[in-house]
């Protein structure tokens, strides 16, 4: 390691840099100390380094920074944190690794480079192993599996929170000897989304498998920077250290994002698109593809990042790049919430790029992708069909296309849809799911097996009229059932 070299007096302090020439034998992402004449000590490290200068991002802000009276430490080594199980979960931590639950600082542990290094492609495992999270819409038909990368796009006031901290509490590993635990990293969130997220996991009993990570709004906004890099190096620690499997959930990474473009436009660099970096890219593949297995080691880092979609646009920069490196999305849908479903989950656009290999027999079912698809495909014919009935109104709809019309409808309110706190099982997901699709005539199961109707779905049906005899199709007691292959 490095001595420490001190400095006294900056050149320049714009926004959250400071510059300081005339800098010798100091590195890039090198931690930095800065005490202002207030004597607080503030964190920082070198963002950008020449032959004459360095640039140095300060966490906690430049507030308060006079130029000749401030001096400016260089640690001689990266930003670190401490990684230690017994000291990390169970914890809430800052944006910048600092306590905030009242108990010590970490110590026990190893130091860690926070910039950590993306999961190299020849070390790489093929991502197999299913994650349940108790949510229909994800586990039936945009299957989470160990090591992905699934994003979850929302837009602004949707239930992206909510659907986040359900997550939390309900995500599982379906065999019970193999370590699981959840990194939750919030960036830019309010006092009150964070005081919910606290609660929510402290009441669940979930809090004691969670380490929190939480930048607040008003926190400085080049802590957001940061913030992701230390709840990964955690991650990382847990799974290829301690062989546990962890799922990491990253939200907002559009604030992420915005505080990136911040501290671009404060050094002056050209943008790109909408004002970002022409790095965009690059920097959150340095996030997103430290998620992964390994093959010489047991544990697994799967990651979902959630964001926010400026003004609904799928094509904003920030979920577009993050379609290209990641492994799927999952679209959460303002019209879907305005009929009062949660999750609003659009599966239409969603997926999940790893599904197939992450289901089947030995995995959730043998009859999982079948009866996805044909929920795909109905619900997909569903949507045409509302769309005609917009044009020429549902009384000149033919018979089978009100049968649509009443699956939607259904598949809606009840597979889509879900309380806050239900937690369904794979095999009532996919139970579920057939006792939808029986409700339209057999000729239009065209992607379903024959076999699988008579095992799966002629179950399905006869479970759900044993449960609820008065909503079954042959209507009252002693009416005829109806006939599936009409």
């Amino acid at each position: 390691m490095k001595p420490a070299l001190e400095y006294i007096g900056v050149d320049t302090v714009k926004g959250p840099l400071i510059i300081v020439n005339g800098v010798h034998d100091v590195g890039f992402g090198e931690r930095v100390e800065v005490v202002a004449p207030d004597g607080e000590p503030r964190h920082g490290r070198v963002l950008f380094i020449s032959e004459e200068a360095a640039v140095v991002e300060v966490f906690q802000g430049t507030s308060g920074i006079s130029q000749p009276d401030t001096r400016v430490r260089f640690l001689g080594r990266p930003f670190e944190v401490v990684v230690s199980r017994e000291e990390v979960l169970g914890r809430i931590f800052g944006g910048l690794g600092q306590p905030l639950d009242g108990g010590a600082a970490p110590f026990r542990g190893e130091r860690r480079d926070v910039n950590g290094f993306p999961v190299n492609p020849v070390a790489r495992a093929y991502p197999e192993e299913f994650i349940q999270t108790g949510i229909s819409a994800i586990d039936g038909m945009n299957t989470l599996v160990r090591g992905q990368k699934l994003p979850i796009f929302s837009g602004s006031g949707l239930s992206h929170n909510d659907l986040a901290s359900q997550i939390v509490r309900q995500a599982r590993l379906l065999t019970d000897n193999e370590g699981f635990a959840v990194i939750f990293a919030a960036m830019g969130v309010k006092h009150d989304e964070a005081e919910a997220f606290r609660s929510n996991f402290e009441e669940s009993g979930v809090l004691k498998n969670v380490a929190m990570f939480l930048n607040l709004a008003d926190d400085p906004t080049v802590e957001r920077l940061i913030t992701p890099r230390i709840a990964l190096t955690v991650a990382e620690y847990l799974a290829f250290d301690e062989g546990m499997h962890v799922l990491v959930i990253l939200t907002d990474m559009t604030n992420y994002c915005e505080a990136l473009r911040e501290v671009a436009t404060s050094k002056g660099e050209v943008p790109s698109r909408k004002g970002y970096p022409g790095y965009l890219y690059s920097d959150l593949a340095s996030i997103y593809e430290r998620a992964g297995r390994l093959n010489d080691r047991p544990g697994s880092v799967t990651q979902i990042p959630i964001l926010t979609m400026p003004d609904d646009d799928i094509t904003h920069p920030i979920p577009d790049l993050t379609g290209y490196i990641t492994e799927g999305q999952i679209v959460l849908d303002r019209f879907l919430a305005r009929k009062g479903i949660y999750p609003p989950i659009n599966v239409l656009p969603s997926l999940s790029r790893l599904m197939s290999d992450g289901i089947g027999q030995g995995r959730t079912r043998e009859d999982h992708q079948d009866i996805a698809n044909q929920l795909y495909a109905a619900y997909s014919r569903a949507q045409q069909v509302q769309r005609l009935a917009s044009i020429i109104g549902e009384e000149d709809l033919s018979p089978s296309d009100r049968l649509y019309l009443d699956f939607a409808n259904e598949y809606e309110h009840r597979f889509l849809s879900q309380a806050h706190d239900e937690n369904r099982s794979i095999t009532h997901t996919l139970d579920l799911a057939w006792e939808l699709v029986m409700k339209l005539p057999e000729q239009e199961l065209t992607r379903v097996k024959a076999d699988e109707i008579e095992k799966w779905g002629r179950r399905a049906t006869g479970a759900a009229e044993e449960e609820h005899p008065e909503d079954s199709l042959g209507g009252a007691s002693g009416s005829e059932p109806r006939d599936h292959r009409a």
